[in-house]
């Protein structure tokens, strides 16, 4: 059946998706979901159909935003329309569902029709649901690694050392790969660090990086960074290294669950052809990992993952209780690292990032126990990250004290005398998060005071930053509400911690970063 392009300015999420008219589905026999083979102009693309009886009339067909740029329309053209029977993966989701273990040749069939858009939300839904409840075999976990690389680019450096870095996430303020790559890079190690934008925190990798420098580089530009400079800090999410990982992330994100975890994160690893890598597990009461049995259970997963891809992986189990450093936010973030590089950083900070380096070192064969350290005080750290800014475009001789942070500013102060017992990851994200962080750079939160540290009355326990008074004043309002800092003179004299009322409802926070 011929029908007319009728265009729409409608987005969503990357989906091949047209509409039409009730009487025309009825005659090629469509129901709401199925699919449809559209032609036109020499090209040809599967899409999922939506019916009404209203909008658009009878001979019309009206494309979303993705069909019309892919046929390249401009409406009046006339495509070609046929019902396509259902993908083959729908089969192996089925069994999947059922409780079967996937093979490869099945989980590469699926990830393909991930990736040319050939499944619709729900279908994608019961995927991760099943994944999720079912659980993922290692051998399926390395399947679908293996056909997430398969489908999306590749890096060739051509360097015979590649290494990489990753944190599952889970705490705020974690600057850590802005002081452990140059110092790796510095060793005379390959780092190219591909690293996310936030979903669920004040800041990802990448928006630190962002303000240095610009992070959103071709395959080509990236490949010419690292040849100059041995490292690379960029945006992944446009470079399409594993592109079914975008898909499953918008799934898993509003159902708070992550059963891709470790496919996701070593098919990346895979992508850029890292030999060795290292892996932050942080735990503690409010990140994704909540105990030490689980962190090492999810590290014996990474390293038996890591054998069968061929790379050799380690894992640092590392402390979550509270964030790292003094500062979230992208700017405060950025500024931070500056200051480490330049050794004038927070302990806990130079601590984690250098410990992870000489694991990494080791892996590599180097037995120098406390080289990233030595490399971090000559300098040649800092040497070397202002090279990798310079190489993106940024200004290598940009000082901390040049980067501005938020002029709008509340002061949060201690109502008791005490230690500060206890420093609420998932309180200070939403506070940092309501603030505008990460989308305006300069908001988030200073800390003053970590957990262990005397704090009389009136003292000052945080700062909050912001460009705009009115989210300063919602900041604030959720600061006092929450109350992300614990105060009082020995743990056992603070048995309340947190009140919780049936008509106020708990905020909870799922971190989801990669």
């Amino acid at each position: 059946m011929k029908l007319v392009a009728r265009t729409m300015n409608l987005e969503v999420g990357g989906k091949y998706v047209v509409i039409l008219n009730k009487e025309d589905a009825d005659f090629l026999g469509l129901h709401a979901l199925d699919r449809v083979r559209l032609k036109c102009k020499g090209k040809e693309l599967t899409a999922i159909v939506d019916i009404t009886t209203r909008f658009v009339m009878k001979g019309e067909i009206m494309t979303n935003d993705d069909v019309t740029t892919f046929f390249n329309l401009s409406g009046g053209e006339h495509i070609d329309v046929s019902k396509e029977k259902g993908p083959e993966s729908l089969i192996y989701i089925k069994q999947k569902i059922a409780g079967a273990r996937l093979e490869y040749n099945k989980i590469k069939k699926i990830i393909k029709d991930v990736v040319d858009k050939k499944l619709s939300d729900i279908e994608l839904t019961a995927l991760v649901t099943a994944l999720y409840t079912r659980g993922i075999s290692i051998d399926e976990a390395a399947s679908f690694s293996r056909a997430m690389v398969e489908t999306g680019k590749r890096f060739k450096f051509g360097k015979k050392v590649i290494c990489d870095k990753h944190s599952i996430g889970g705490i705020p303020g974690d600057k850590t790969s802005l002081v452990l790559v140059p110092i790796i890079a510095a060793s005379g190690l390959t780092i190219p660090k591909t690293s996310s934008k936030a979903i669920t925190s004040p800041c990802g990798t990448a928006e630190r990086m962002e303000v240095l420098a610009p992070v959103d580089l071709t395959l080509d530009e990236i490949e010419e960074v690292v040849k100059k400079t041995n490292a690379c800090l960029v945006w992944g999410g446009a470079l399409d290294l594993a592109p079914a990982d975008d898909e499953f992330i918008k799934i898993e994100y509003p159902l708070g669950i992550d059963p891709m975890l470790l496919p996701s994160i070593m098919s990346k690893k895979k992508a850029v052809n890292a030999k060795y890598v290292v892996i932050d597990i942080p735990t503690g009461k409010e990140t994704k990992v909540t105990s030490m049995e689980k962190a090492r259970e999810l590290a014996e997963d990474f390293l038996e993952l890591g054998k069968r891809l061929g790379m050799h992986v380690a894992c640092g189990i590392t402390f979550g209780d509270q964030p790292l450093g003094y500062c979230i936010g992208p700017t405060l973030e950025a500024r931070e690292a500056l200051l480490t590089l330049q050794g004038k950083g927070p302990r806990d900070l130079v601590k984690k990032a250098t410990m992870l380096c000489d694991i990494l070192f080791n892996e590599v064969g180097a037995k120098n126990h406390g080289a990233a350290l030595q490399i971090l005080k000559s300098g040649k750290a800092e040497k070397k990250m202002r090279e990798i800014i310079e190489a993106q475009g940024g200004d290598p001789e940009i000082k901390p004290e040049n980067i501005e942070v938020g002029d709008k500013i509340f002061k949060v102060k201690s109502d008791t005398e005490g230690r500060v017992l206890w420093v609420k990851n998932s309180a200070i994200v939403l506070i940092a998060r309501e603030a505008g962080a990460p989308k305006d750079k300069s908001a988030g939160i200073h800390l003053n005071v970590k957990m262990g540290d005397k704090v009389k009355k009136g003292d000052l326990l945080f700062t909050i930053h912001s460009n705009n008074y009115i989210r300063l004043s919602d900041a604030a309002k959720l600061a006092e509400e929450l109350k992300p800092i614990t105060v009082g003179k020995k743990f056992e004299e603070k048995m309340l911690l947190e009140k919780i009322f049936a008509e106020i409802p708990t905020r909870k926070i799922f971190m989801l970063e990669r």
